[in-house]
């Protein structure tokens, strides 16, 4: 089994009960940077040998573990902090697990962008995006193209690139609100909330260490994204596996529109032959 764990942020004690058994029971831990990872698991008396998997030695390390999942041992994934694969290596090895036909298994945990739309306040439904392109021209070309993004953007930006980010986010898409976030959980962190152009404005000539994450709330009034009932209809059915009313009533209530407009729905798609 390969289970990918998720580990702590910057506070060790926002660790879970079931990642710290998995990292004592897996027969091999893969680490982003062992001596970054032994660190955690001197701080919990976990003895489990350590193997590095980082995205320089991805390619000849992933057979290998491959090799030893297929021989029976368990193995957990862990990067640096947070998540594998969420802007951390472990999308290959995880690639190369399900090719293989071996069980994955998410151990989930924290994770900066979450923890940091949690604290914005912003309205809406959210989407991430990561790290920007470092290349300047670049990252304003997807900036400009975010700008007709109506939900809530999570970005990670480095210290030394987070206020031309936000001055571009300015002239780019105007006094959005922002929420910006360094050294989540640990001992000295920050946060900045409001109008771009302010929070840019209190942060120009200071020195920023640590990773930060960036919310930017979606534009002032943009309006919501329009639901096809039909659509939403046949993807709710196969999950719920509900027909005839009951279906409906949920499609209405979650999409906030009338329950007739759904119940056209519903009758077209039923004449099709796409539902019961």
């Amino acid at each position: 089994m390969l289970y990918i764990v998720a580990t702590p942020i910057g506070n060790l004690e926002d660790i879970t009960l079931r990642a710290l058994r998995v990292l004592k029971e897996v027969d091999l831990i893969a680490a982003e940077d062992t001596r970054h990872t032994r660190k955690l698991l001197t701080h919990y008396a976990i003895k489990t040998p350590l193997i590095s998997y980082h995205a320089h030695n991805q390619k000849t390390r992933g057979p290998e573990l491959i090799r030893r999942l297929k021989e029976g041992q368990n193995v957990a994934l862990v990067s640096d902090a947070g998540t594998p694969g969420f802007s951390d290596p472990g999308t290959d090895l995880v690639a190369l697990a399900w090719d293989a036909g071996l069980k994955v298994e998410a151990v989930p945990g924290p994770a900066a962008g979450v923890a940091a739309l949690s604290m914005s306040g912003f309205p809406g439904d959210a989407t991430f995006v990561g790290f920007l392109p470092s290349r300047e021209g670049k990252r304003r070309e997807f900036l400009s193209w975010l700008a007709n993004e109506p939900r809530v953007v999570i970005i990670y930006v480095s210290p030394r690139r987070l206020l031309p980010t936000l001055q571009e986010i300015a002239a780019l898409m105007g006094n959005r609100r922002v929420l910006v976030v360094r050294e989540l959980t640990k001992k000295f962190e920050e946060a900045w909330r409001g109008p771009v152009k302010e929070v840019a404005a209190q942060l120009a000539g200071r020195e920023i260490k640590g990773e930060c994450a960036l919310v930017l709330s979606g534009p002032a009034g943009a309006p919501a994204q329009e639901v096809d009932p039909a659509a939403y209809l046949l993807r709710r059915a196969q999950e719920s596996r509900l027909q005839g009313r009951q279906l409906t009533d949920l499609a209405a209530g979650e999409l906030k529109i009338s329950r007739r407009l759904v119940y056209q729905a519903y009758l077209a798609l039923k004449a099709q032959g796409r539902l019961k």
